[in-house]
Formats: C-alpha cells, sequence, structure tokens
C-alpha cells in the first residue's frame, strides 16, 4: 500500500464546516466595506522579492527569515506575498489608481511566512485587508477603527481592546530611533540574541520582545510619544478625541511598534485574551511615504489587517455568533411521492431567504435513519412527509432543538409556519 500523501506543514485545507463560518463572516465584513464606500480589489499570491524587500524592510524578521522565496525559470526572486499592502500599492501605482485621486479599497485573501505553526498561527493564513490613499487627515484613521468596530459588534464579539500608538514622521520617528539605541547600549550586556540584532538595525523591535528578562529595561526605556513633533502630536490628539466622541475606548500602548518598517504616525491593534498567545485579531497604521517608496506619488495611506483564523475562533466562543442563528431544516421524506413533495418544498422554503439551509434527504433510509442524519446536521428544524402526510395533504413539523411536542400543518400553511420560526 502506497503512503498516503500529506498537507503541507502549516497549511489547512478549509473543510465544509469551517467555510460555512468564514462565509457568514465574510459576507458581515462585506457588508460593512459597502457601508463605508470602499472598494474590492485582488491582487496575485506571488510577486517580485524585491518589492516586499523595499515596503516591508530588508532587516524584519517577515523579510530576513519567514518569506516563501524561489527562482522563477528567467531566474527572478520571487516571494508568495507575506502581506496585502505591498501588492495593492505596487497595482494601484501600475494602473494609475492613486494619480490625483482617493481610494478606499479592501481585499481578501491567502498570505504565507514560514512560522512555528501554532494554534492561531499557520504558514498559510487569511488576511482581511483594507486600505486608504490620499487622506491625511486623522478622521481617515478613526473611520478604519471605526469599521473594525462594527464588524466586531455585528458578530457580537465584545472581548476585543484597542491598543493605539503614534511613531511620529520619518524624522522624529529617527531621532527617537537613536536615542533608544543609545538606551539599549547602555544595557547591552543583557540583551537576547534577537535583540542584539535588532539593536544594530532597528531597536524600536526591541519594545516588541516578549522576553520576560528584558521587560524591566523595556518598561523604563524612552518613550515615543516624547519625540513626537507638533505635526504628529496634533493627529493623535485628534484620533484620540474623535474616537472617544464615537465611544471607542482604547488604551495608549507606548510599545506598540508593530513588524514592519513602514509604519508612521498611527499604530493600532485590536487584541483579546481568548486565544492564548495569538493575542492580536486586528492590526495596523499609517504608511504615508510607502507609495512614493515604490515610484509613486507623495501621498499619505493607512491600511489595517484582521486575521480570518483568528476571528472566527474568537466568534465561535460567543453564543451570539451570526451563524449560530442561520436557521437549518432538514426535510425527512420516506417514499418516492414523498421524495417528490419534498424537492418542491424545499425550493419553495428557499424562495423566502433569510440565509435559510435547507438539506432534503437524497439516499433513502427509514424514518429513525433519517433522523439520525438531521440530528447529525445540526437542523433546528425536522419537516416530515410520509405516506400519512401524504394522504391528509398535510408536513409534520418538529423542533430538534427542544422537547416541543411534533405538529401536523396543512401543506398550504408550512411556508407561513416556518415564517413564525424565523
Amino acid at each position: 500500500m502506497s503512503e498516503k500523501v500529506k498537507s503541507i506543514r502549516g497549511m489547512q485545507a478549509l473543510l465544509p464546516e469551517i467555510l460555512e463560518k468564514w462565509q457568514a463572516i465574510e459576507q458581515i465584513v462585506k457588508g460593512v466595506f459597502n457601508a463605508y464606500a470602499f472598494k474590492e480589489i485582488r491582487t496575485p499570491v506571488v510577486e517580485r522579492s524585491e518589492l516586499f524587500q523595499r515596503t516591508i524592510g530588508e532587516n524584519t524578521d517577515v523579510v530576513s527569515k519567514e518569506m516563501y522565496s524561489f527562482k522563477d525559470r528567467k531566474d527572478q526572486s520571487l516571494s508568495l506575498r507575506p502581506e496585502a499592502t505591498a501588492g495593492i500599492i505596487r497595482a494601484g501605482i501600475e494602473h494609475s489608481l492613486f494619480y490625483n485621486q482617493t481610494q478606499k479599497l479592501w481585499s481578501m485573501g491567502p498570505m504565507y511566512r514560514y512560522e512555528r505553526p501554532q494554534k492561531g498561527r499557520y504558514r498559510q493564513f487569511h488576511q482581511i485587508n483594507m486600505e486608504a490613499f490620499g487622506f491625511s487627515g486623522p478622521e481617515i484613521d478613526a473611520e478604519i477603527i471605526l469599521m473594525t468596530a462594527r464588524i466586531w459588534k455585528l458578530l457580537k464579539v465584545d472581548n476585543l481592546q484597542l491598543e493605539i500608538n503614534s511613531l511620529g514622521t520619518p524624522v522624529s520617528r529617527n531621532k527617537y530611533r537613536a536615542e533608544l539605541q543609545h538606551y539599549f547600549l547602555e544595557h547591552r550586556a543583557i540583551l537576547d540574541e534577537d535583540s542584539l540584532v535588532r539593536l544594530e538595525k532597528n531597536p524600536m523591535r526591541i519594545l516588541d520582545s516578549k522576553n520576560p528578562d528584558l521587560q524591566s529595561i523595556i518598561e523604563t526605556a524612552p518613550k515615543m510619544l516624547d519625540f513626537l513633533d507638533a505635526e504628529s502630536s496634533e493627529h493623535f490628539e485628534k484620533l484620540k478625541e474623535t474616537l472617544t466622541s464615537n465611544g471607542i475606548q482604547f488604551v495608549l500602548n507606548d510599545k506598540l511598534v508593530r513588524g514592519l518598517d513602514y509604519y508612521t504616525k498611527t499604530v493600532f491593534e485590536w487584541t483579546t485574551d481568548q486565544l492564548g498567545s495569538q493575542a492580536t485579531v486586528c492590526g495596523g497604521g499609517r504608511y504615508d511615504g510607502l507609495v512614493k517608496e515604490l515610484g509613486g506619488q507623495d501621498i499619505p495611506a493607512i491600511g489595517c489587517a484582521i486575521g480570518v483564523e483568528r476571528l472566527t475562533e474568537l466568534v465561535a466562543v460567543s453564543d451570539e455568533n451570526p451563524q449560530n442563528k442561520q436557521p437549518k431544516i432538514y426535510i425527512v421524506a420516506v417514499g418516492k411521492d414523498a421524495e417528490n413533495r419534498a424537492l418542491i418544498l424545499s425550493e419553495k422554503i428557499r424562495d423566502l431567504g433569510h440565509g435559510i439551509s435547507v438539506a432534503m434527504n437524497m439516499d433513502g433510509g427509514s424514518f429513525k435513519q433519517q433522523f439520525k442524519r438531521a440530528d447529525k446536521s445540526g437542523s433546528d428544524l425536522a419537516l416530515i412527509i410520509g405516506e400519512e402526510e401524504i394522504e391528509s395533504g398535510t408536513v409534520s413539523i418538529k423542533s430538534m432543538k427542544s422537547d416541543a411536542e411534533q405538529k401536523s400543518v396543512d401543506e398550504a400553511k408550512v411556508l407561513e409556519e416556518i415564517k413564525q420560526y424565523l
């Protein structure tokens, strides 16, 4: 017997029961994007490696350790995308989407990073991205955050915390990096190997270290907010005022720097304590110089990404999540005449809309066997058609989620009964 072909470690198949949950979430998210006038864009999964080296930063862990890169037949270095923003900007420049105009775009799809797989972190993972170009004021920062807050509200997720920080303009950020590097040089003897590398390349990343031995010196390190220039400070204050006036609670996290080099001014994360070590469900910020860096106009930009796997897990821990409220009906039919009537009835139920899922027994079997299938399907209601129902022109209705008695309803009134149930 030949050996089974296995999946690549950290790359999961999305099975039907998982996709059902994903699609319920995606439907809500797409509705929110439409409400805020964001338009969809789809970019290739593969890009030139140079794109990510220039945008994310050659010294970041993502580029130096985690990208899936390879040579094509023309000896060009290509990479599976580790994030979406770079590809969206490349497409925008190439197709003149940013020339003297603003754009609000969203995308959804798989990303790839060679990380150690664990719960909530995979080598193929999926993100929902939202990006806005050409808006310089803090209003768009607030709108992006308000969009994400609306998504959590519609998904009935209330155990997320918003953390915000400002990284300032490149000028103020460079002054801060120099001060931070000087500070950590004085504590060089206790820095771990990763922090020593970051000390030379990007000392701000040391603030993101999870090493418990470094937390005391990280806590007393210089604060970015003390180095903000007037422009960045005013921008950040206005953002905080707007969030507060819209009832959005937040925590100032002066150690929040994000993992990519291109961020400026506002950065933020939505975190949770419900998913173990993988606390960040959504994160992003401004990257005002990135379009110019890739050869486009010098325009401001902001974006964020939601981790679909983590969001799905978070929704699953809530009893109020939408997919648990989608009604499911299973039609039990015994006999050829009953099967024909069941098929007609199933189409009429689907015409009602309301997101009803209707499954009809397709494999024959006794009432007992079919009820087992109905129960296994997780249906809320079972509609029963047998010889007795055929003769009387009725349909029997049985609740699969309660002890309510089974009742018989005239066939002409079945749809009204289902509407009342909804």
